[in-house]
């Protein structure tokens, strides 16, 4: 091997990579096409009938306070498990609420029934 070769390698790479023309173009090009796609959106929202929209508005507002409603909601149940004892109690809170429940409801045949009766009328009210 020579260094002559090296030498043309060299020559010919440095000749052959011009750098300012396609950047130029790609930001005209770039220009061009964001102005075509913000010339589509607003003739698209031209078509859209605006007067229908507070419905939609409403649903949407209803959807973002249940959202913030269940991260605030989150935030209070994390900082009550920080709590050393507070959590335990809460469970034993529940345990102490079904056991109740279940023997006012569910310690003889007819409490049992009579449950069932009720939940069969309520699913026959709601559900048809």
């Amino acid at each position: 091997m020579s260094d002559a070769t090296t030498e043309v390698k060299d020559a010919a790479t440095t000749v052959t990579t011009p750098v300012d023309a396609p950047a130029q173009d790609d930001t005209t090009s770039f220009a061009e096409r964001y102005s075509d796609v913000l010339g589509k959106v607003n003739d698209t929202l031209d078509q859209v009938d605006w007067s229908q929209m507070g419905r939609i508005g409403k649903i949407v507002g209803i959807f973002a306070a249940v959202i913030i409603a269940q991260i605030l909601i989150k935030g209070i149940l994390d900082t009550i498990n920080l709590l050393p004892i507070v959590p335990g109690l809460l469970e034993l809170l529940g345990v102490v609420v079904v056991g109740q429940w279940s023997w006012k409801n569910l310690t003889t045949s007819d409490k049992r029934n009579a449950l069932v009766q009720r939940v069969q009328t309520l699913r026959e009210e709601y559900l048809g």
